[in-house]
Protein backbone atom coordinates (compact mmCIF):
# COMPACT_ATOMS: atom_id res chain seq x y z
CA UNK A 1 0.00 0.00 0.00
CA UNK A 2 1.18 3.51 -0.66
CA UNK A 3 3.99 2.58 -2.75
CA UNK A 4 3.87 4.91 -5.65
CA UNK A 5 3.13 7.78 -2.53
CA UNK A 6 5.83 6.64 -0.83
CA UNK A 7 8.36 7.08 -3.69
CA UNK A 8 7.36 10.33 -4.62
CA UNK A 9 7.50 11.73 -0.85
CA UNK A 10 11.33 10.22 -0.83
CA UNK A 11 12.14 11.48 -3.59
CA UNK A 12 10.88 15.70 -2.88
CA UNK A 13 12.28 15.18 0.72
CA UNK A 14 15.59 14.40 -0.97
CA UNK A 15 16.04 18.10 -2.54
CA UNK A 16 16.65 18.94 1.23
CA UNK A 17 19.34 16.56 1.85
CA UNK A 18 22.98 17.87 1.81
CA UNK A 19 21.78 21.53 2.64
CA UNK A 20 22.81 23.04 5.35
CA UNK A 21 19.93 25.29 6.44
CA UNK A 22 15.93 25.52 5.41
CA UNK A 23 15.34 28.20 3.05
CA UNK A 24 12.13 29.79 1.35
CA UNK A 25 13.78 28.60 -1.98
CA UNK A 26 14.46 25.47 -0.81
CA UNK A 27 11.75 24.97 0.87
CA UNK A 28 9.60 26.16 -2.20
CA UNK A 29 11.19 23.80 -4.02
CA UNK A 30 10.71 20.46 -2.14
CA UNK A 31 6.68 21.20 -1.20
CA UNK A 32 5.76 21.83 -4.70
CA UNK A 33 6.90 18.00 -5.37
CA UNK A 34 5.40 16.86 -1.99
CA UNK A 35 1.77 18.61 -3.37
CA UNK A 36 2.21 16.96 -6.66
CA UNK A 37 2.72 14.03 -4.64
CA UNK A 38 -0.43 13.71 -3.07
CA UNK A 39 -2.30 14.94 -6.35
CA UNK A 40 -1.27 11.93 -7.96
CA UNK A 41 -2.12 10.03 -4.98
CA UNK A 42 -5.58 11.11 -5.69
CA UNK A 43 -5.57 13.60 -2.65
CA UNK A 44 -8.19 16.80 -3.39
CA UNK A 45 -5.93 20.02 -4.70
CA UNK A 46 -7.28 21.95 -1.89
CA UNK A 47 -6.14 19.46 0.68
CA UNK A 48 -2.61 19.16 -0.67
CA UNK A 49 -2.20 22.72 -1.04
CA UNK A 50 -3.70 23.49 2.63
CA UNK A 51 -1.04 20.97 3.66
CA UNK A 52 2.09 22.15 1.95
CA UNK A 53 0.88 25.86 3.26
CA UNK A 54 1.05 24.12 6.59
CA UNK A 55 3.72 22.63 6.38
CA UNK A 56 6.13 25.83 5.17
CA UNK A 57 4.93 27.52 7.69
CA UNK A 58 6.44 25.26 9.89
CA UNK A 59 9.33 24.74 8.20
CA UNK A 60 10.08 28.18 7.88
CA UNK A 61 9.41 28.93 11.27
CA UNK A 62 11.32 26.15 13.25
CA UNK A 63 14.79 26.95 14.64
CA UNK A 64 16.97 24.17 13.28
CA UNK A 65 18.48 21.81 15.94
CA UNK A 66 21.99 21.54 15.68
CA UNK A 67 20.98 17.69 15.90
CA UNK A 68 18.86 17.85 12.72
CA UNK A 69 19.66 17.89 9.15
CA UNK A 70 17.62 20.16 7.23
CA UNK A 71 16.29 17.14 5.58
CA UNK A 72 15.31 15.34 8.88
CA UNK A 73 13.66 17.81 10.13
CA UNK A 74 11.29 18.17 7.08
CA UNK A 75 10.86 14.64 7.51
CA UNK A 76 9.56 15.36 10.77
CA UNK A 77 7.46 18.10 9.75
CA UNK A 78 5.47 16.10 7.50
CA UNK A 79 4.91 13.11 9.57
CA UNK A 80 3.55 15.39 12.06
CA UNK A 81 1.50 17.06 9.58
CA UNK A 82 0.26 13.41 7.79
CA UNK A 83 -0.70 12.11 11.27
CA UNK A 84 -2.86 15.32 11.97
CA UNK A 85 -4.34 15.28 8.54
CA UNK A 86 -5.10 11.40 8.87
CA UNK A 87 -6.93 12.17 12.15
CA UNK A 88 -3.76 12.49 14.84
CA UNK A 89 -5.13 10.09 17.65
CA UNK A 90 -6.51 6.84 17.00
CA UNK A 91 -10.00 6.37 17.55
CA UNK A 92 -11.77 3.21 18.83
CA UNK A 93 -14.95 1.86 18.92
CA UNK A 94 -17.42 2.41 20.77
CA UNK A 95 -18.88 -0.46 22.96
CA UNK A 96 -21.20 0.98 25.33
CA UNK A 97 -24.82 -0.04 25.43
CA UNK A 98 -25.67 -3.74 26.28
CA UNK A 99 -26.11 -5.01 23.65
CA UNK A 100 -23.71 -2.40 21.69
CA UNK A 101 -25.19 -2.35 18.23
CA UNK A 102 -23.23 -1.41 15.01
CA UNK A 103 -24.68 -0.55 12.01
CA UNK A 104 -23.06 -1.05 8.94
CA UNK A 105 -23.43 1.35 5.99
CA UNK A 106 -21.54 1.72 2.74
CA UNK A 107 -22.33 1.04 -1.50
CA UNK A 108 -22.61 -1.80 -2.81
CA UNK A 109 -19.27 -3.49 -3.60
CA UNK A 110 -17.09 -1.88 -1.14
CA UNK A 111 -16.65 -5.17 0.77
CA UNK A 112 -19.35 -3.98 3.84
CA UNK A 113 -20.56 -7.83 4.08
CA UNK A 114 -16.74 -9.54 4.53
CA UNK A 115 -16.08 -6.59 6.78
CA UNK A 116 -19.02 -6.99 9.21
CA UNK A 117 -17.27 -10.58 9.67
CA UNK A 118 -13.89 -9.21 10.21
CA UNK A 119 -15.28 -6.72 12.65
CA UNK A 120 -16.95 -9.55 14.57
CA UNK A 121 -14.19 -12.08 14.42
CA UNK A 122 -11.93 -8.81 15.82
CA UNK A 123 -14.69 -8.14 18.91
CA UNK A 124 -14.42 -12.04 19.58
CA UNK A 125 -10.59 -12.56 19.70
CA UNK A 126 -9.52 -9.49 20.78
CA UNK A 127 -12.11 -7.97 22.74
CA UNK A 128 -13.53 -11.45 24.20
CA UNK A 129 -17.13 -10.32 22.92
CA UNK A 130 -19.78 -12.66 22.28
CA UNK A 131 -20.93 -10.79 18.31
CA UNK A 132 -24.25 -11.64 16.29
CA UNK A 133 -24.26 -10.47 12.58
CA UNK A 134 -27.67 -9.43 11.20
CA UNK A 135 -28.46 -9.81 7.82
CA UNK A 136 -30.57 -6.86 6.82
CA UNK A 137 -29.95 -6.80 3.01
CA UNK A 138 -32.85 -8.15 1.47
CA UNK A 139 -32.06 -6.94 -1.95
CA UNK A 140 -29.16 -8.35 -3.16
CA UNK A 141 -28.61 -11.95 -4.40
CA UNK A 142 -27.18 -14.62 -2.06
CA UNK A 143 -26.74 -11.49 0.28
CA UNK A 144 -27.92 -13.45 3.44
CA UNK A 145 -25.90 -16.76 2.12
CA UNK A 146 -22.85 -14.47 2.26
CA UNK A 147 -23.24 -13.74 5.90
CA UNK A 148 -23.69 -16.88 6.92
CA UNK A 149 -20.79 -18.45 4.93
CA UNK A 150 -18.80 -15.45 6.44
CA UNK A 151 -20.32 -16.26 10.30
CA UNK A 152 -19.66 -20.06 9.75
CA UNK A 153 -16.33 -19.21 8.62
CA UNK A 154 -15.89 -17.05 11.85
CA UNK A 155 -17.78 -19.29 14.27
CA UNK A 156 -20.37 -16.44 15.25
CA UNK A 157 -24.17 -16.44 15.07
CA UNK A 158 -26.13 -15.09 12.29
CA UNK A 159 -29.50 -13.74 12.35
CA UNK A 160 -31.87 -13.86 9.39
CA UNK A 161 -35.24 -14.21 7.88
CA UNK A 162 -35.85 -15.27 4.38
CA UNK A 163 -39.90 -14.36 4.66
CA UNK A 164 -39.51 -10.91 5.74
CA UNK A 165 -38.64 -8.17 3.15
CA UNK A 166 -38.42 -5.13 5.68
CA UNK A 167 -34.95 -4.61 6.86
CA UNK A 168 -35.98 -2.09 9.83
CA UNK A 169 -38.19 -5.19 11.52
CA UNK A 170 -35.05 -7.84 11.04
CA UNK A 171 -32.71 -5.12 12.40
CA UNK A 172 -35.42 -5.01 15.34
CA UNK A 173 -35.61 -8.53 16.17
CA UNK A 174 -32.09 -9.39 15.54
CA UNK A 175 -31.22 -6.89 18.74
CA UNK A 176 -34.12 -8.49 20.44
CA UNK A 177 -32.41 -12.17 19.62
CA UNK A 178 -29.04 -11.25 20.88
CA UNK A 179 -30.69 -9.51 24.72
CA UNK A 180 -32.25 -13.06 24.57
CA UNK A 181 -29.24 -15.17 23.52
CA UNK A 182 -26.23 -13.20 25.49
CA UNK A 183 -24.75 -11.50 22.34
CA UNK A 184 -23.44 -8.32 23.57
CA UNK A 185 -22.67 -6.91 20.26
CA UNK A 186 -24.77 -7.00 17.50
CA UNK A 187 -23.30 -5.91 13.74
CA UNK A 188 -26.05 -4.96 11.18
CA UNK A 189 -24.82 -5.38 7.85
CA UNK A 190 -27.63 -3.29 5.55
CA UNK A 191 -28.05 -3.01 1.59
CA UNK A 192 -25.56 -1.33 -0.18
CA UNK A 193 -26.53 0.16 -3.89
CA UNK A 194 -24.52 0.97 -7.18
CA UNK A 195 -25.01 5.03 -6.59
CA UNK A 196 -26.06 6.98 -3.22
CA UNK A 197 -30.06 7.17 -4.00
CA UNK A 198 -32.86 8.85 -1.50
CA UNK A 199 -34.54 5.52 -1.52
CA UNK A 200 -31.60 3.73 0.20
CA UNK A 201 -30.67 6.59 2.59
CA UNK A 202 -34.50 6.98 3.54
CA UNK A 203 -33.96 2.92 4.77
CA UNK A 204 -30.56 3.05 6.11
CA UNK A 205 -32.12 6.27 8.39
CA UNK A 206 -34.81 4.40 9.26
CA UNK A 207 -33.02 1.46 10.35
CA UNK A 208 -30.52 3.52 12.91
CA UNK A 209 -33.68 5.63 14.51
CA UNK A 210 -35.06 2.46 14.97
CA UNK A 211 -32.30 0.17 16.35
CA UNK A 212 -30.37 3.78 18.11
CA UNK A 213 -26.78 2.10 17.31
CA UNK A 214 -23.87 3.02 19.95
CA UNK A 215 -21.87 3.09 16.26
CA UNK A 216 -22.58 3.39 12.78
CA UNK A 217 -19.62 2.76 10.56
CA UNK A 218 -19.22 3.85 6.76
CA UNK A 219 -17.59 1.22 4.57
CA UNK A 220 -15.72 2.66 1.54
CA UNK A 221 -13.47 1.01 -0.86
CA UNK A 222 -10.22 3.45 -0.64
CA UNK A 223 -9.47 1.89 -4.51
CA UNK A 224 -12.45 4.01 -5.35
CA UNK A 225 -9.59 7.10 -4.80
CA UNK A 226 -11.47 10.33 -4.47
CA UNK A 227 -14.57 8.87 -5.02
CA UNK A 228 -14.61 7.12 -2.21
CA UNK A 229 -14.27 10.80 0.00
CA UNK A 230 -17.06 11.88 -1.85
CA UNK A 231 -19.39 9.33 -1.32
CA UNK A 232 -18.64 9.48 2.41
CA UNK A 233 -19.47 13.13 2.61
CA UNK A 234 -22.72 12.30 0.81
CA UNK A 235 -23.37 9.46 3.71
CA UNK A 236 -22.59 11.33 6.33
CA UNK A 237 -24.46 14.27 5.33
CA UNK A 238 -27.61 11.93 5.71
CA UNK A 239 -26.52 9.55 8.26
CA UNK A 240 -24.12 11.19 10.70
CA UNK A 241 -21.92 8.15 10.82
CA UNK A 242 -19.35 8.01 13.42
CA UNK A 243 -16.36 6.26 11.63
CA UNK A 244 -15.28 5.51 8.32
CA UNK A 245 -13.69 1.92 7.58
CA UNK A 246 -11.35 1.63 4.50
CA UNK A 247 -11.32 -1.73 2.78
CA UNK A 248 -9.02 -3.03 0.03
CA UNK A 249 -6.14 -0.78 1.22
CA UNK A 250 -3.70 -3.61 0.86
CA UNK A 251 -4.39 -3.29 -3.29
CA UNK A 252 -4.62 1.00 -3.05
CA UNK A 253 -0.90 1.81 -3.97
CA UNK A 254 -2.09 5.65 -3.96
CA UNK A 255 -3.39 5.89 -0.98
CA UNK A 256 -5.47 8.97 -1.56
CA UNK A 257 -8.43 8.28 0.70
CA UNK A 258 -7.02 7.29 3.42
CA UNK A 259 -5.06 10.60 3.63
CA UNK A 260 -7.95 12.94 2.83
CA UNK A 261 -11.34 11.68 4.20
CA UNK A 262 -11.21 13.10 7.97
CA UNK A 263 -10.40 16.65 6.63
CA UNK A 264 -13.42 15.80 4.15
CA UNK A 265 -16.07 14.71 6.60
CA UNK A 266 -14.56 15.16 10.17
CA UNK A 267 -14.82 11.36 11.13
CA UNK A 268 -12.16 9.71 12.14
CA UNK A 269 -10.68 6.33 10.13
CA UNK A 270 -11.70 3.65 12.84
CA UNK A 271 -10.60 0.30 10.92
CA UNK A 272 -8.71 -0.96 7.76
CA UNK A 273 -8.95 -3.59 5.75
CA UNK A 274 -5.31 -5.19 4.42
CA UNK A 275 -6.50 -8.36 2.90
CA UNK A 276 -8.46 -11.11 2.26
CA UNK A 277 -8.32 -13.46 4.91
CA UNK A 278 -10.69 -12.51 8.35
CA UNK A 279 -7.70 -11.65 10.50
CA UNK A 280 -6.69 -8.93 7.88
CA UNK A 281 -8.25 -6.33 9.91
CA UNK A 282 -5.99 -3.28 11.76
CA UNK A 283 -6.80 -0.56 14.48
CA UNK A 284 -6.11 2.50 12.08
CA UNK A 285 -3.16 4.32 13.90
CA UNK A 286 -2.92 8.14 11.88
CA UNK A 287 0.56 7.93 13.20
CA UNK A 288 2.00 4.42 12.30
CA UNK A 289 0.29 5.52 9.15
CA UNK A 290 2.51 8.67 8.71
CA UNK A 291 5.40 6.43 9.34
CA UNK A 292 4.69 3.55 6.96
CA UNK A 293 4.04 6.36 4.31
CA UNK A 294 7.03 7.94 4.67
CA UNK A 295 9.13 4.54 4.65
CA UNK A 296 10.07 4.28 8.46
CA UNK A 297 7.79 0.90 8.71
CA UNK A 298 5.86 0.58 11.49
CA UNK A 299 7.54 -1.53 14.25
CA UNK A 300 5.36 -1.42 16.77
CA UNK A 301 2.57 -3.16 14.93
CA UNK A 302 4.85 -5.90 13.62
CA UNK A 303 5.51 -6.45 17.48
CA UNK A 304 2.00 -6.62 18.24
CA UNK A 305 0.93 -9.05 15.64
CA UNK A 306 3.70 -11.63 16.67
CA UNK A 307 2.42 -11.01 20.62
CA UNK A 308 -0.71 -11.74 19.14
CA UNK A 309 0.46 -15.30 17.85
CA UNK A 310 3.43 -15.74 20.61
CA UNK A 311 2.52 -18.96 22.84
CA UNK A 312 4.68 -18.66 26.20
CA UNK A 313 3.86 -22.54 27.00
CA UNK A 314 4.91 -23.24 23.91
CA UNK A 315 8.02 -20.95 23.75
CA UNK A 316 9.17 -22.46 26.49
CA UNK A 317 9.07 -26.07 25.29
CA UNK A 318 11.01 -24.61 22.30
CA UNK A 319 13.21 -23.23 24.40
CA UNK A 320 13.74 -26.58 26.16
CA UNK A 321 14.15 -28.46 22.88
CA UNK A 322 16.87 -26.27 21.63
CA UNK A 323 18.77 -26.45 24.59
CA UNK A 324 19.06 -29.92 24.04
CA UNK A 325 19.33 -29.83 20.35
CA UNK A 326 16.23 -31.55 19.69
CA UNK A 327 14.82 -28.87 17.47
CA UNK A 328 13.37 -30.44 14.57
CA UNK A 329 11.39 -29.44 11.00
CA UNK A 330 7.85 -30.18 12.65
CA UNK A 331 9.14 -27.30 15.50
CA UNK A 332 10.26 -25.02 12.24
CA UNK A 333 6.53 -25.88 10.71
CA UNK A 334 5.31 -24.16 13.75
CA UNK A 335 6.98 -21.41 13.56
CA UNK A 336 6.30 -21.31 9.74
CA UNK A 337 2.68 -21.42 10.96
CA UNK A 338 2.84 -18.67 13.13
CA UNK A 339 4.09 -16.08 11.17
CA UNK A 340 1.85 -16.82 8.78
CA UNK A 341 -0.84 -16.13 11.02
CA UNK A 342 0.86 -12.27 10.96
CA UNK A 343 -0.58 -11.49 7.70
CA UNK A 344 0.55 -11.57 4.36
CA UNK A 345 4.34 -10.90 3.84
CA UNK A 346 4.46 -8.31 1.68
CA UNK A 347 2.36 -6.25 4.60
CA UNK A 348 4.57 -7.46 7.24
CA UNK A 349 7.86 -6.40 5.32
CA UNK A 350 6.23 -3.32 4.83
CA UNK A 351 6.36 -2.65 8.51
CA UNK A 352 10.49 -3.27 8.53
CA UNK A 353 11.97 0.32 8.65
CA UNK A 354 13.80 0.88 4.93
CA UNK A 355 12.72 -2.87 3.71
CA UNK A 356 9.97 -0.72 1.35
CA UNK A 357 12.69 0.47 -0.66
CA UNK A 358 14.82 -2.80 -0.81
CA UNK A 359 11.53 -4.67 -2.04
CA UNK A 360 10.57 -1.75 -4.69
CA UNK A 361 9.29 -3.98 -7.64
CA UNK A 362 9.74 -7.36 -5.89
CA UNK A 363 6.50 -9.65 -5.89
CA UNK A 364 6.73 -11.40 -2.37
CA UNK A 365 4.02 -13.93 -2.79
CA UNK A 366 1.57 -15.33 -0.56
CA UNK A 367 2.28 -18.81 -0.55
CA UNK A 368 6.17 -17.61 -0.19
CA UNK A 369 6.41 -20.80 2.42
CA UNK A 370 4.43 -23.34 -0.01
CA UNK A 371 8.06 -25.16 -0.95
CA UNK A 372 9.33 -25.04 2.20
CA UNK A 373 5.95 -26.80 3.72
CA UNK A 374 5.71 -29.42 0.71
CA UNK A 375 9.38 -30.33 1.42
CA UNK A 376 8.85 -31.08 5.13
CA UNK A 377 5.33 -32.93 4.33
CA UNK A 378 7.49 -35.60 2.78
CA UNK A 379 9.38 -35.98 4.90
CA UNK A 380 9.00 -38.86 7.10
CA UNK A 381 8.72 -38.57 10.97
CA UNK A 382 12.30 -39.64 11.70
CA UNK A 383 13.52 -37.28 9.04
CA UNK A 384 11.73 -34.21 10.94
CA UNK A 385 12.81 -35.27 13.72
CA UNK A 386 16.32 -35.64 13.04
CA UNK A 387 17.79 -34.23 9.66
CA UNK A 388 21.16 -35.52 10.01
CA UNK A 389 19.71 -38.99 8.46
CA UNK A 390 18.53 -37.13 5.14
CA UNK A 391 21.40 -38.58 2.67
CA UNK A 392 21.31 -38.34 -1.26
CA UNK A 393 18.85 -41.11 -1.76
CA UNK A 394 16.59 -39.50 0.74
CA UNK A 395 16.39 -36.24 -0.64
CA UNK A 396 15.58 -37.11 -3.89
CA UNK A 397 12.60 -38.98 -2.88
CA UNK A 398 11.64 -35.96 -0.54
CA UNK A 399 11.83 -34.11 -3.81
CA UNK A 400 10.30 -36.00 -5.97
CA UNK A 401 7.02 -36.07 -3.17
CA UNK A 402 7.05 -32.47 -3.23
CA UNK A 403 7.48 -31.51 -6.58
CA UNK A 404 10.72 -29.69 -6.19
CA UNK A 405 14.37 -29.84 -6.82
CA UNK A 406 17.28 -31.79 -4.55
CA UNK A 407 18.85 -28.06 -4.98
CA UNK A 408 15.72 -26.50 -3.25
CA UNK A 409 15.56 -29.41 -0.84
CA UNK A 410 19.62 -28.90 0.05
CA UNK A 411 18.70 -25.34 0.64
CA UNK A 412 16.06 -25.85 3.16
CA UNK A 413 18.52 -27.97 5.08
CA UNK A 414 21.29 -25.71 4.90
CA UNK A 415 19.09 -23.05 6.21
CA UNK A 416 17.57 -24.95 8.78
CA UNK A 417 21.30 -25.89 9.68
CA UNK A 418 21.96 -22.34 10.37
CA UNK A 419 19.29 -21.31 11.71
CA UNK A 420 19.55 -24.23 14.88
CA UNK A 421 23.04 -23.28 15.34
CA UNK A 422 21.94 -19.21 15.66
CA UNK A 423 19.03 -20.30 18.38
CA UNK A 424 21.94 -22.04 20.02
CA UNK A 425 23.76 -19.62 20.61
CA UNK A 426 21.18 -16.99 21.65
CA UNK A 427 20.33 -19.66 24.01
CA UNK A 428 23.44 -19.94 25.82
CA UNK A 429 23.86 -15.89 25.24
CA UNK A 430 26.74 -16.03 22.86
CA UNK A 431 25.71 -12.73 21.60
CA UNK A 432 29.50 -12.52 20.12
CA UNK A 433 29.78 -15.90 18.74
CA UNK A 434 26.07 -15.43 16.92
CA UNK A 435 27.24 -11.96 15.06
CA UNK A 436 30.16 -14.16 13.80
CA UNK A 437 28.05 -16.59 12.60
CA UNK A 438 25.69 -14.55 11.13
CA UNK A 439 29.22 -12.95 9.35
CA UNK A 440 29.82 -16.28 7.68
CA UNK A 441 26.51 -16.54 6.43
CA UNK A 442 26.38 -13.95 4.22
CA UNK A 443 29.69 -14.57 3.07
Amino acid sequence: MFDNLSDKLDKALHVLKGHGSITEVNVAETLKEVRRALIDADVNFKIAKDFTNRVKEKALGENVLTTLQPGQLMVKIVKDELTELMGGDVSGVNLSGNPSVILMSGLQGSGKTTFSGKLANFLKTKKTKKPLLVACDVYRPAAIDQLHVVGDAIKVDVFSDRDNQDPVAIAEAGVAFAKANGHNVVIVDTAGRLAVDTEMMDEIANIHKAIQPQETLFVVDSMTGQDAVNTAKAFNDILNFDGVILTKLDGDTRGGAAISIKSVVDKPIKFIGTGEKMEAIDVFYPSRMADRILGMGDVVSLVERAQEQFDEEEARKLQKKIAKNQFGFDDFLKQIQQVKKMGNMKDLMGMIPGAGKMLKGVDIDDDAFKHIEAIIHSMTVEERTNPSVINSSRKKRIGKGSGTSVQQVNQLLKQFNQMSKMMKMMQGGGGRKMMQAMSRMQK
